[in-house]
């Protein structure tokens, strides 16, 4: 859920800048070049230039030089003082500042409240961002009614309903993020009704435009609080089934992939969180560049971890966990480099006054980032103990069952015993052809290993009729099927191996006479573990 609404804020950040820049501005003028800017203004635009690059701290500088300079007086350039406004309290939202994106946040709202000069544009994104820290600080009706009036502010500025304004499904995804926390599944199908009415104005609106990923990207979106809301509301079958309807390909998509997954959770389906991350590790991760930052340690690195435990895939639970413990290094070195960077910046293009005060904010940022780390470190080391306790409990019930396994394998093979030992004349044809088949099953050459091997063959091997060797082991063996008579001997020898050799798992299978599709199955069925686990529990 905070994935998604971070990426939302993200996609409404963009909006906003793209919408408040001077369409008839050239894209290769520079700032200083920009005739009739006052100074606020350019400190804007070099603001907006570090945050596209980035660099954030120094775009949130910028942003705070310009917002300073105009609070006392915004009729100076109210579309400097509110754009500075507004990016200085999104970036410090984004990097959980609430208290400082709060406190802008307020003070433009007062201005807001008071001027009628306050761009439109710009009053919806205000509340937005105040419905934001709410929603963090868990104050849910305050950041409903702000979600509400923020709603109703960019309708009026956008010239109302069924205008093809995409704002209007952002601000909708915003209250339906909201009621999937709240569990007010009411007001969720309410506002997804509304949310896909406007939709289809703007996907219209699309075609004359250049727009068709977006389409795309919110189609999924919608899909998605579609499914959420089906399973909250008890309907898991119709949210999985329009789960699925969802084009793999789309899925994939960064914007939607957080969505995704929490779903996924919510219906208990973790192998496909980790096919997820795989992807991620494979394609976006590679591509994208990105540094194992805290920001992708907490986002893709720990919740990989918890879904592969999930998935029962241990080993490579294990193998993340101790990424994340090499990550962590990784990331305090990055966000050292990073830091000197743009202090460096700083130190060069401002007075001293300015590059003091962001080495204190760097001192919090840090502190923050060693408490985090420090917190990091605690969850990794709770996680292997609480690794290492399970694989204790299940080695003891392995050990368990492998004694069970041999004792009832000991049993059965002395009823062999006794069988044959009996004279000829008293045995039943059954039992004679029986104590034949048993003899063939135990000559050097593993003739069961054969996976071709079934009642024909052995009919052959023992010159009789198939039906014969069917009735034999059926009626000396409590019912057995001939295929489930070879398997028993096919899953001893398989076990013998695991137990004495190093070969890997896939060729003991082969050796078997098993199938690799087929091994793993019947021989947890019949063992109650994995091959894996029972050699570990059989060297121990």
């Amino acid at each position: 859920m905070k994935g998604t609404r971070f990426i939302i804020i993200l996609t409404v950040l963009v909006i906003v800048l793209l919408a408040c820049t001077n369409h008839g501005q050239n894209q290769g003028q520079t700032v200083e070049q920009t005739k009739g800017d006052t100074a606020a203004m350019a400190d804007w635009k070099r603001g907006e230039e570090c945050d596209r690059i980035g660099q954030k701290r120094i775009a949130e500088m910028y942003f705070k030089k310009a917002y300073d300079a105009l609070k006392d007086n915004p009729a100076r350039d109210w579309n400097a003082y509110a754009k500075s406004a507004y990016g200085l309290m999104a970036l410090r939202y984004l990097r959980f500042d609430l208290k400082g994106s709060m406190e802008i946040a307020m003070a433009v709202m007062k201005v807001m409240e008071a001027n009628k000069d306050f761009p439109p544009q710009i009053r919806s994104f205000v509340l937005l961002q105040i419905a934001q820290n709410q929603l963090e600080l868990k104050q849910m009706s305050e950041a409903e009614r702000s979600f509400l009036r923020a709603y109703d502010e960019e309708l009026q500025s956008s010239g109302g309903s069924e205008c093809g304004d995409l704002n209007l499904v952002i601000y909708a995804c915003n209250l339906m993020d909201l009621y999937l926390e709240t569990g007010e599944y009411d007001k969720l199908a309410e506002w997804l009704e509304r949310s896909k009415h406007e939709f289809k104005f703007f996907e219209q609106k699309s075609k004359t435009k250049n727009d068709s990923l977006l389409v795309e990207e919110y189609k999924v979106h919608l899909a998605l609080y579609q499914a959420r809301l089906l399973k909250g509301t008890g309907h898991t079958r119709e949210a999985i089934a329009t789960y699925d309807a969802i084009p793999r390909s789309q899925v994939w998509n960064t914007f939607v992939v957080n969505s995704a997954m929490d779903f996924l959770k919510e219906v208990g389906r973790y192998d496909e969180i980790v096919d997820l991350f795989e992807h991620f590790d494979s394609s976006e991760l590679s591509r994208d560049g990105a540094q194992m930052n805290f920001d992708n340690i907490q986002y893709r690195l720990a919740p990989r971890y918890l879904a592969n435990m999930k998935a029962g895939h241990k080993d490579e639970a294990l193998r993340i966990g101790a990424t994340l413990c090499e990550a962590i290094d990784s990331a305090l070195i990055w966000q050292r480099k990073d830091d000197a960077t743009e202090l460096s910046v700083i130190y060069q293009t401002h007075e001293k006054e300015l590059a003091l005060n962001e080495a204190h904010a760097e001192t919090r940022i840090h502190r923050i980032l060693l408490a985090a780390a420090v917190l990091v470190l605690l969850l990794i080391a709770y996680l292997l103990w609480r690794s290492y306790q399970y694989n204790k409990v299940l080695l003891e019930k392995n050990r368990r069952l492998l004694a069970e396994i041999e004792q009832r394998e000991r049993e059965e093979h002395q009823a062999i015993v006794q069988l044959k030992a009996e004279p000829q004349e008293r045995l039943t044809a059954n039992q004679q052809l029986f104590c034949r088949i048993c003899d063939l099953m135990e000559t050097p050459d593993h003739i069961y290993t054969d996976t071709d091997m079934d009642r024909t063959r052995l009919a052959q091997l023992l010159g009789t009729n198939e039906h014969y060797v069917t009735d034999a082991i059926n009626s000396c063996t409590d019912g057995k099927s001939v295929n489930g008579f070879l398997n028993e001997y096919r899953l001893r020898y398989a076990a013998h191996l695991l137990a004495t050799t190093t070969d890997a798992v896939v060729v003991i299978a082969e050796l078997s006479g098993f199938s690799r599709s087929s091994f793993f199955r019947v021989f947890s069925d019949a063992y109650g573990m994995s091959p894996s686990d029972y050699r570990k529990a059989a060297r121990k």
